[in-house]
């Protein structure tokens, strides 16, 4: 399939969904025909029908990591919400050769959201979730600073660690002449994003400027063992666990202990102390369990957290959002419960 023949295709699926986000929900189920998971929660029928194409297309895990991130480009493109022009929008210059992008959508900001995009430390960039931070900027009300970290197999683990702390570095320095508080700044991000930023939080625990905020979706927490749901789907076309060995090979090299808290944050020894957490799971996620058990988690050990259980998406909702009004409810609930738990933080 050529480039040209793919963005038709995604293009078609697009209009579609599009269309049938207008239909009525028992029509559009009928249509879809959307499936249960086990715990008996139905997948969002917009969801349901873009599953099925992507089921009938190519797999970008059959391919070198240059071509599957043309290809995941190209989805991105076709599915990214298309959003209203924000207050500022600058690219910025960190050391190391690293770049950010800072977007604010009103004159004023009540924090700044430090961001890791998704794509298993293999794929994406800050353009490819351009849609998604600027969603996030206008219904957090936070400033979003999406980093451009490195990615593998050309920078493998630890370097995608060792970006973030560069970046938690420029915030904390820049953030005063953003007009914007450093005890004020969150971090987050979604997939392996958010396995950066949870990583993250807990590397900056004793420093003296902390993450007010963990802000994380679907998070890949656990590299060291299984889970449930990494069984029951298996084979989403979201996220297979096809993908899931792909995306592990391409960023661990070899003869690295998987359960280094440094990978896999859920093995930490220690979760206390660590910033109050918003942590979003969907319900046909094949990294919902891991994401579930480190909430349960920090929560046992006294972090305050809020777990937001998206029962109708799958993996990767985030950048669904143009075509999937579920999934932009959730993503819309995801930034304003930010905006709750930092607010709750400042006025305490």
């Amino acid at each position: 399939m050529t480039a040209h023949e793919l963005t038709t295709s995604q293009k078609l699926i697009r209009s579609l969904a599009i269309l049938l986000g207008k239909t009525p929900p028992a029509l559009l189920n009928l249509v879809a025909g959307a499936p249960t998971n086990r715990a008996g929660a139905r997948m969002a029928p917009e969801i349901a029908l873009l599953m099925t194409a992507t089921a009938a297309g190519p797999d970008y895990s059959d391919h070198d990591p240059a071509r599957a991130r043309a290809m995941t480009d190209a989805d991105t493109a076709t599915f990214a919400e298309k959003c209203p022009p924000l207050h500022l929008v600058e690219e910025l210059e960190l050391s190391g050769g690293l770049t950010a992008t800072r977007y604010r959508a009103s004159a004023t900001s009540t924090g700044l959201l430090v961001y890791f995009h998704g794509g298993g430390f293999v794929l994406g960039s800050r353009a490819s979730y351009d849609a998604p931070a600027r969603l996030l900027a206008i219904h957090s009300g936070l400033d979003v600073l999406s980093v451009e970290y490195r990615l593998a197999p050309e920078h493998p683990f630890p370097a995608p660690i060792e970006d973030a702390l560069v970046a938690w570095d420029f915030a904390v320095e820049r953030a005063p002449g953003w007009d914007i508080d450093p005890t004020c700044i969150a971090v987050g991000g979604d997939s392996a994003g958010a396995n950066i930023a949870t990583v993250l939080a807990q590397q900056l625990r004793g420093r003296a400027v902390r993450p007010a905020v963990q802000a994380l979706l679907y998070p890949a927490t656990d590299f060291s063992t299984s889970y449930e749901s990494h069984t029951e789907f298996a084979d989403s076309p979201a996220l297979s666990a096809k993908q899931i060995a792909w995306f592990r090979d391409n960023y661990i090299p070899a003869g690295i202990d998987r359960a280094d808290p440094r990978l896999s944050p859920m093995r930490a020894d220690d979760l206390s102390g660590l910033p109050p957490a918003v942590i979003a799971v969907a319900g046909f996620d094949p990294l919902r369990d891991e994401a579930t058990a480190y909430a349960n988690r920090l929560a046992d050990e006294g972090v305050p957290t809020r777990l937001l259980r998206e029962e109708r998406l799958v993996h990767g909702y985030v950048s669904f959002t143009a075509i999937s009004p579920t999934s932009r409810e959730a993503t819309v609930r995801f930034a304003e419960t930010i905006a709750d738990v930092m607010e709750a933080i400042q006025v305490g």
